[in-house]
């Protein structure tokens, strides 16, 4: 932290300690620090951070100034001068903004979180609030996986959306490859209005994933028309993001119109060579639907490459078709761009390309390409139908992403976890320093406002995401000038660098980088 701290001691009075500690025996809800110093920041209540350029959420531009944080919230901010026995902390003229929100997080898979509550791959970027139940999959039970978070909370704040798929698996099991009845349709949705009453932001689906791919629009918007009488909202993995994208755009839109509710495109992209280019024409099919009253918005990662299964890339889900795989690798993404991150019949062709692992056996690409998808699901079939593989595609074009991310209506996310992509730990600080710093594709200010207030609005957050009185104090203090990812397609874990502090709820969790062992996130649930 920019603050002497060697003086600390200095800024208690005797009462003042006195206080805190009959706090604590009264059970107060103060977290755990690891160390002394950390301690000394949970018996503190007042801090004033001065000095710092504010950008405050709102794209107005930049200020020097300060902002006083009591408790977990925002209180005050402009010219303050300190008040005796506050913390007080110089932040040396860096960027001090509102904590990024990443909309779009696979952080829990496999319970990575709750196994990591230090979140030092979220904190690094500056990420303070992370949203599960992505992509058409969520916890099941969602009240029992929120309550985890609630008893033993990490370092970040955590919300979820109920997934389509993960209600279909539940209701149809292993017959789910086919159109579900109405009886099965009327089990989603009694499962989903139990989950949403669990607090569930809305509903999200994977449209282009198992099973999900097997319903038709009529289902979905079943679960969405409930979703929405609950006060929810929509996120989909649209069912193409590649040679039917035109239908998916339509189908999402459909059901905004249909619903009336807020729907959002996850990680929206253009991932197919004929559509490269076209990103203007899509925003204007958008803005379209926005005119007629239609509340729709879209997430984007800064990557060329995508994080899904090689099955993915085959609707018809057929292995013995060449032609198809001959028009994947020719069309949607080339054998050097298709990266394994997990194989488990072979795991020594990690970080390899099928292209690469083509030349090892001396098969043509599409030969390999088909023999690899057989013996994925061979082992899958062995092992209960657990996931085999996972691949990275290069499917993308920079001038779309540039243009996705420019777009007023998209904030950023990361649709990263703790392992695999890149992603998960270099995506905010990539928009800063590639897409800001580098190319000026958007100014600093209007980043921050993707990341934070943006991000709020398409969540439904009113309390966050903003620098103002009355807001919590989500925070994050950096230096736009070093701000770094370092994350690459190969090694895809390495921490970000130039965010210096980052604050949950007016904790200090994150200190020159380091993480201080406060567990001060806090589950966020719809207001029911």
């Amino acid at each position: 932290m920019l603050v002497n701290k060697s003086k600390l001691f200095g800024q208690y009075s005797i009462t003042r300690i006195a206080t805190a500690l009959c706090s604590l025996v009264l059970g107060a809800a103060l977290a755990s620090h690891s160390s002394a110093e950390a301690d000394i920041g949970a018996l503190q209540s007042s801090t004033l951070i001065y000095n710092a350029r504010i950008i405050d959420g709102s794209e107005s531009p930049a200020y020097l100034g300060a902002v006083r944080v009591i408790n977990d919230g925002i209180v005050e901010l402009g010219d303050l001068s300190p008040r005796p026995g506050e913390y007080v902390i110089d932040a040396k003229g860096l960027v001090l903004a509102p904590g990024f929100i990443d909309t779009h997080s696979h952080h829990d898979d496999d319970g990575a979180l709750a196994k990591h509550p230090d979140a030092l791959p979220l904190l690094t970027q500056g990420i303070t609030t992370s949203v599960f139940g992505q992509d058409g999959g969520h916890n099941y039970p969602l009240g029992g996986f929120l309550k985890g978070f609630d008893q033993n909370p990490s370092s970040v704040n955590v919300a979820s959306y109920v997934g389509h798929n993960t209600l279909r698996d539940r209701v149809m099991g292993d017959d789910a490859k086919r159109v579900a009845t109405e009886v099965e349709v009327d089990a989603m949705r009694a499962m989903l209005l139990e989950e949403l009453a669990a607090g569930a932001l809305g509903l999200s689906t994977g449209l282009e994933y198992e099973p999900g791919i097997y319903s038709q629009t009529a289902e979905v918007l079943v679960l969405a028309k409930a979703t929405a009488a609950q006060g929810g909202r929509y996120i989909s993995h649209v069912r193409s993001e590649d040679r039917f994208l035109w239908d998916a755009m339509d189908e999402i839109i459909e059901i905004g119109k249909q619903t009336g509710m807020p729907v959002q495109i996850s990680h929206i992209k253009l991932a197919a060579k004929n559509l490269w280019g076209q990103s203007s024409t899509l925003l204007k099919k958008l803005e379209a639907a926005r005119a007629e009253g239609i509340n729709i918005t879209a997430d984007v990662y800064p990557y060329e490459y995508w994080q899904s299964t090689m099955w993915v890339l085959l609707p018809d889900r057929n292995a013995d078709n060449l032609d198809e795989i001959k028009f994947v690798l020719e069309q949607l993404t080339p054998a050097s761009g298709v990266i394994f991150t997990r194989f488990e019949p072979n795991p020594s062709y990690v970080n390899q390309s099928v292209a690469e692992i083509a030349a090892l056996r001396g098969s043509s690409e599409v030969q390999t390409f088909s023999a690899l998808l057989k013996e994925a699901d061979a082992w899958s079939q062995a092992h209960d139908g657990a996931s085999a593989e996972s691949i990275m595609g290069k499917s993308m074009t920079e001038s779309d992403i540039e243009a996705f991310i420019a777009w007023k209506h998209s904030n950023i996310c990361s649709d990263g976890g703790f392992e695999g992509h890149p992603r998960g730990h270099g995506a905010f600080p990539r928009v800063l320093a590639h897409y800001v710093r580098d190319k000026n594709v958007i100014a600093l200010e209007t980043a921050v406002a993707a990341m934070t207030s943006r991000a709020a609005d398409h969540l439904g957050f009113t309390g966050r995401g903003r620098i103002a009185p009355g807001m919590k104090a989500d925070l994050v203090l950096f230096d736009p000038d070093t701000i770094q990812d370092h994350a690459g397609i190969r090694d895809g874990q390495v921490l970000s660098t130039g965010v210096h502090s980052v604050w949950v709820n007016g904790q200090l969790v994150l200190d020159d980088g380091a993480a201080t062992g406060a567990r001060s996130g806090r589950v966020l649930r719809r207001a029911l």
